[in-house]
């Protein structure tokens, strides 16, 4: 039986061209086709009331949270920086307390981008809210490239699962200008890219969590370190 992967979904807060709805809850094409290709079986979750998320527990085996907007930095007691992005306070309500259930619960987890920013921030974490706020970044962090192309290498740990699955300099894509800043207790830092702006967390001590900074389900299809990264959560999925 393939494992279930939860996707937590985001929200088109445009009217749809279908019956003109409005707040339409999806999630990306690529990353439903990536957990399809590499064993899994997406089952998506639409943001409800932060009380109910721990109910869904039950529904799936491991869990992916995902890209999309900032994450309101009230939720780790910070006011708006002039620099922060779009925010959508049921979303970060809905995602953090399903990340927290996440984690009580032993579930496998993996972040993308935004998604690596909620578990951090959901264990204790804090983010700059845009890089201008880091004291020292360099690289360009939100490519103009197409997103399926790679944009700047990282650098891994080598004592990391994370070398394991991809190597010690990847390429990757780069689509963010929020990083972490206090890393939560229960991670570590496993890349970084050559400015130093962490790439990558791993749970301490467990192989529970792996998140990454960059989009591997847009760079699925053609590099072979990036279909690593969902093979391995669906292999800790399927204990």
């Amino acid at each position: 039986m393939r494992p279930r992967i939860a996707i937590p979904a985001d929200t088109l807060t445009e009217a749809t061209n279908i019956i003109n709805e409005r707040n339409a809850a999806f999630a990306p094409r690529p990353l439903i086709e990536a957990i399809i290709k590499s064993g899994g079986l997406p089952v998506i979750l639409p943001s409800v009331d932060s009380e109910l998320a721990s109910s869904y527990l039950n529904l799936f085996d491991g869990i992916i949270f995902a890209g999309g907007s900032d994450v309101d930095p009230t939720f780790f007691d910070e006011e708006p920086h002039q620099k922060l992005g779009p925010t959508y306070l049921k979303r970060d309500q809905f995602e953090v307390s399903l990340a927290k259930a996440s984690f009580e619960a032993g579930k496998p987890i993996m972040g993308i981008c935004r998604g690596m920013q909620v578990l951090n921030v959901a264990l204790g974490g804090t983010l700059y809210q845009d890089l201008s706020e880091e004291p020292h970044p360099t690289l360009k962090h939100s490519q103009d490239a197409p997103g399926n192309f790679p944009s700047h290498h990282v650098n891994t740990d080598k004592t990391s699962r994370l070398f394991k699955l991809v190597g010690a300099r990847p390429y990757v894509n780069s689509r963010h200008h929020q990083a972490l800043n206090q890393i939560a207790t229960p991670l570590h830092v496993t890349a970084w890219a050559d400015d130093q702006i962490p790439e990558a967390v791993e749970t301490t001590g467990s192989d529970q969590i792996l998140a990454v900074q960059w989009h591997p389900e847009n760079m699925f299809k053609h590099y072979d370190y990036s279909r690593a990264i969902f093979a391995d959560l669906i292999t800790r999925s399927s204990k």
